[in-house]
């Protein structure tokens, strides 16, 4: 098996730190591509570290979930930034100051961004823009079109609009092709606009050495283009409603499990077309990140189905999935492939195995590590040289707001094991982190600036006031940069260039 990852990423020792884009400061509703994600960028490059890793910044739903988007493919209109419109002539300049807007205030100035667009484009950004449409067509034109039904639905998901157009009937789409085609054009120059702020910042950050580390959902969201569009791929009745949904039996994070509720696939007719949807997919990922974390890889191997009629996650099976096919496919395809396998929960031999075969790092979580003794295999000394250590990740408690919770017999383990430092936590556990022997070490934003449990980005099985922390640049403190570069010196993470 040749290599799984581009040369240089994780062939050596590195650092890097977890936050996803709406997590950053600035005058808009969420953070976006803006001034604030650039500056982050330069605070990156300060500490010695050279990963930057973000959530899945596909667009999201009511309840702002990055794991349930509406495509696989385009971009959250909620990152994109007027600030940047506005340097480019698109906005009146006073749009490039720090103004505060919500996500409705951002909608109207799109769309006054656009209708300048149109009336008096500049030439090159024209060519761009037209060369974006040709370059994206494999996807765009079936996103735009169920955007903008969705939007002439009331923001009904797919399967409550009328009969002629959730079935796709060939008459019914041409004709809303057409009425529709003001709404597509706006909605082009949205994708256009994010992916464009998007590769200016990778741009930036991959000049200063900083690369930018993905998340892809292995499942798909059931309200999305894609299910939409390719209904034949998903276990689906006439109607569009699913027969079977995803999720985990219990484990770690609930003792009842999980029903995420997404559709799942009907991997034998993926099979059959040469898995040209997760081609297609993985082709969008790889133009916006150098790494790619896997969300929920033991899926590949087996995966949890539980009936559609029931509301809870206990009563599910396992089914065998062609994982192995697949990831030998994609390798013919894009090799090396720069994957980091989300192995968390119930994982088996077999999982481990195709893991393996492929050389995919795993995930070592730290908080994970104390209970069960010496074998536990998120202990640092137990770690893989091929695998990337977190102290938590957007799933986890802070680890302030993780230790603070554990019993007395439990936070006295912890203690013994981390050499009862003077330093408060989370400190011991960033430098256990640092000095494992995990080629990447990855550091929640919330750990870095010593935050509890209050700043929890996720508490998997509720959707209810998650996805909303932000940090502020005052939390920051002078020395902080400056002790992330010491601790990357000392335990031999500083990248070369």
């Amino acid at each position: 098996m040749s290599q799984t990852l581009h040369e240089g990423i994780l062939d050596r020792r590195r650092a890097g730190i977890l936050l996803h884009i709406t997590s950053l400061p600035g005058p808009a509703q969420c953070g976006d591509l803006g001034a604030d994600a650039y500056r982050f960028v330069d605070f990156i490059h300060k500490t010695g570290f050279t990963v930057w890793q973000i959530l899945p910044v596909g667009p999201t739903q009511t309840d702002g979930s990055p794991y349930q988007s509406s495509s696989i493919h385009a971009g959250n209109p909620r990152l994109i930034n007027v600030g940047a419109l506005a340097d480019q002539t698109l906005l009146p300049s006073e749009f490039a100051l720090n103004v505060q807007i919500t996500d409705a205030d951002k909608k109207q100035l799109l769309i006054r961004a656009w209708n300048k667009f149109q009336s008096s484009p500049q030439q090159e950004m024209l060519r761009e823009y037209d060369h974006f449409i040709t370059e994206n067509r494999r996807w765009l034109d079936n996103y735009t079109l169920y955007r903008a039904l969705r939007e002439e639905n009331m923001n009904r998901p797919w399967w409550e609009w009328p009969a002629q157009i959730r079935d796709r009937d060939p008459a019914a789409m041409e004709k809303a092709s057409h009425r529709l085609e003001p709404s597509l054009e706006y909605i082009r120059f949205e994708q256009f606009q994010f992916f464009r702020q998007w590769m200016n910042l990778k741009r930036y950050a991959n000049e200063r050495g900083i690369l930018l580390f993905g998340d892809m959902p292995i499942f798909v969201a059931h309200d999305s283009a894609e299910v939409w569009v390719r209904r034949d791929l998903f276990e689906l009745d006439s109607e569009g409603h699913p027969l079977v949904v995803a999720g985990v039996p219990p484990d770690y994070f609930s003792e009842t499990g999980q029903r995420w509720g997404n559709p799942l696939y009907r991997w034998d007719k993926l099979e059959r077309e040469d898995f040209s949807f997760w081609v297609d997919r993985m082709k969008t990922q790889l133009q916006l990140f150098d790494l790619i974390r896997v969300d929920h890889f033991r899926g590949f191997e087996a995966y949890w189905e539980i009936p559609a009629t029931n509301g809870h996650a206990i009563d599910g099976r396992w089914v065998k999935a062609p994982g192995d096919r697949l990831f030998e496919h994609l390798h013919r395809i894009y090799d090396p492939l720069p994957l980091v396998a989300e192995d968390l929960g119930l994982i088996t031999p077999e999982v481990d195995t195709l893991r393996l075969k492929f050389d995919l790092p795993g995930m070592k979580i730290l908080q994970f590590a104390f209970s069960g003794g010496a074998d536990n295999p998120y202990l640092p000394f137990r770690h893989e040289t091929n695998s990337v250590v977190y102290t938590g990740t957007h799933d986890n408690d802070t680890t302030l707001g993780w230790y603070l919770g554990l019993d007395d017999d439990s936070r006295l383990y912890v203690d013994e094991y981390l050499g009862r430092s003077k330093e408060a936590m989370p400190w011991p556990m960033i430098r256990s982190a640092l000095a494992s022997r995990s080629r990447l070490a990855i550091i929640p934003m919330q750990d870095l600036l010593a935050l509890g449990s209050e700043h929890r980005m996720n508490l998997p099985g509720t959707v209810v006031d998650n996805w909303n922390w932000r940090f502020q640049w005052r939390l920051i403190g002078d020395d902080l940069a400056q002790r992330l570069h010491r601790r990357v010196e000392i335990y031999g993470r500083k990248v070369h260039s």
